[in-house]
C-alpha cells in the first residue's frame, strides 16, 4: 500500500492500486507504519481513519519506567494524527480543504481518530465484502495482556490494513528442512556466534546455520539487523578461515540501554 502510493508521488503511477478514497479505513497497529498507512488514507480521501492500538494510551509524562537516558515513554501526537483528530471549523482555506479532503465535511467533524486497548477478534462480511471488525477491550493484568469480559464491540470498516510489529520467524521451508529450533517468542534459537540450533541432517553432520536480525533477535530496528549482519559475517569467517579480522560490533545478547 505504501510503496505504491510512492510511486504515484513519484510520476511513476497515475493513480495507486489500492485507494483509501470514501472508504471507512481502519488501520491495526499502533506504530510508525500504521502511522503511515493513517496520514496516506486521509491524503487519499479516506471518509474516516481509524488506528487501533493494542496498548493503552501513553502518559502525559516520561514514565518512571523509562528515566532519562532511555527513549521516554510519552504520549506523542504524530502528523498524520494532527490530520486526523483536527476538528473541522469551516473556516479553512481552499489550500486546506484541498489537501485534507474537507469539501464533504461540516463543522465540527473530525477525519479521523485513535483506538487505545483494543484487540480485533473477527473480520465481518457479506458476501466476501468487508463489512467490520468484531474487537474487544484490553486490560494489562500482571503483565499480560488479558480481554475485558463483556467489553466486545463492533467498528465499521471496508477497508482494513494490517500493520503488526513482528510476530515470529518463518518456519517453512528450509527452515523446516534443517530443523532449526525456536523459542517461545517465535525466534530463531542461536548462539553467541550466530549459530542457529538445528538437527543433524546425516548421522555425524550439522550444518551450520547463521542467524542475524529480527530472525533471532526480534522485533527491531534496522541499525541492529545491520550490525548483527555484519558480526554474523565476521562469525562465518573465522569458521572458515579460523580467524577473522572483520569487526564485531554486538554480540546475539547484547541488548539496548534500559531499565
Amino acid at each position: 500500500y505504501l510503496p505504491l502510493q510512492n510511486r504515484v508521488n513519484e510520476g511513476d503511477m497515475d493513480h495507486p492500486q489500492i485507494s483509501a478514497e470514501g472508504k471507512k479505513v481502519v488501520i491495526i497497529g499502533g506504530g510508525d507504519t500504521g502511522i503511515d498507512c493513517f496520514g496516506t488514507a486521509l491524503r487519499q480521501g479516506a471518509a474516516s481513519v481509524t488506528q487501533f492500538d493494542i496498548r493503552p494510551p501513553a502518559p502525559k509524562t516520561r514514565a518512571a519506567s523509562t528515566p532519562w537516558p532511555t527513549f521516554p515513554l510519552v504520549w506523542r501526537t504524530a502528523t498524520a494524527h494532527e490530520e486526523g483528530e483536527y476538528v473541522i471549523t469551516g473556516n479553512e482555506s481552499a489550500e486546506e480543504i484541498e489537501a485534507l479532503g474537507l469539501a464533504t465535511r461540516a463543522p465540527g467533524d473530525t477525519l479521523g481518530g485513535r483506538v487505545f486497548s483494543a484487540n480485533t477478534v473477527e473480520f465481518l462480511g457479506s458476501e466476501g465484502t468487508l463489512t467490520g471488525l468484531r474487537c474487544v477491550e484490553i486490560e494489562v493484568i500482571d503483565g499480560v495482556r488479558t480481554p475485558v469480559p463483556g467489553s466486545e464491540f463492533e467498528f465499521e470498516a471496508d477497508l482494513v490494513f494490517i500493520a503488526l510489529g513482528f510476530t515470529g520467524a518463518e518456519r517453512g521451508g528450509l527452515v523446516h528442512e534443517l530443523g532449526v529450533a525456536f523459542d517461545d517468542r517465535g525466534r530463531m534459537v542461536r548462539d553467541e556466534q550466530y549459530r542457529a540450533s538445528v538437527k543433524p541432517l546425516l548421522p555425524g553432520f550439522r550444518p551450520k546455520v547463521y542467524v542475524a536480525g529480527d530472525n533471532g533477535r526480534g522485533q527491531s530496528l534496522i541499525v541492529w539487523a545491520i550490525a548483527e549482519g555484519r558480526a554474523a559475517a565476521a562469525a562465518v569467517d573465522a569458521d572458515l578461515m579460523g580467524e577473522t579480522a572483520l569487526p564485531v560490533a554486538v554480540t546475539p545478547s547484547t541488548v539496548p540501554l534500559g531499565v
